[in-house]
């Protein structure tokens, strides 16, 4: 109809048509050149060393209310998951799990999700990085997520919240059950 003249082409349609289909403005306007641009030049990619690709992976969603914690979930006595995340280009993760409390908020929410690499070795930390933890205090498990830094105190470590209502923490490294550094979260902003 736009060819035969009998109706107009809307400037809403022509942007469309120039910007997303990458046709040729003077070609619509007044029928010279070619009906297409030429295709953007594609530009390569230059990979770094230290750039780790990773697959599409599966990472399980875990849910730890009414577990034993995070000591049985890090030694896989068979919890099944509740679902599964896939991200693109995730760094390699072992699992996820809900965020419960408020310690790292705006940060992290209750009920955001973090994915987590599991480390076996305390002696493994980045200070100064986000990690979830399983303490024992007196006994009885405490999870918890919070950045971890060196402790002024020999054999502590100094746990600190992102929320300013929350006090430092230092808590004794042999009262440290389970580490896993966080890699990613997610929030959800609504159920609906």
């Amino acid at each position: 109809m736009i060819e035969t003249g009998r109706t107009r082409l809307s400037q809403r349609n022509r942007n469309i048509l120039v910007q997303e289909l990458n046709v040729n403005p003077e070609w619509i306007d007044n029928g010279t050149g070619d009906m297409f641009n030429a295709p953007p030049a594609i530009t390569q990619a230059f990979n770094l060393r230290t750039d780790n690709q990773m697959p599409l992976q599966s990472v399980p969603l875990y849910s730890i209310e009414g577990t034993a914690g995070l000591v049985p979930l890090f030694e896989q006595r068979a919890l099944e998951p509740v679902n599964y995340i896939h991200i693109p280009n995730l760094p390699k993760c072992d699992g996820a799990i809900y965020v419960v409390g408020d310690s790292m908020y705006p940060l992290l929410k209750s009920g955001d999700i973090v994915l987590y690499k599991q480390l076996r070795d305390l002696d493994d930390v980045f200070w100064g990085d986000m990690y979830l933890l399983s303490i024992d205090l007196d006994g009885e498990e405490y999870i918890t997520v919070k950045y971890v830094q060196k402790s002024d105190r020999d054999g502590h470590i100094k746990l600190v919240s992102q929320n300013p209502h929350h006090a430092d923490k230092d808590v004794e490294r042999s009262r440290i059950r389970a580490i896993a550094l966080v890699k990613a979260s997610i929030r959800m902003n609504s159920i609906r």
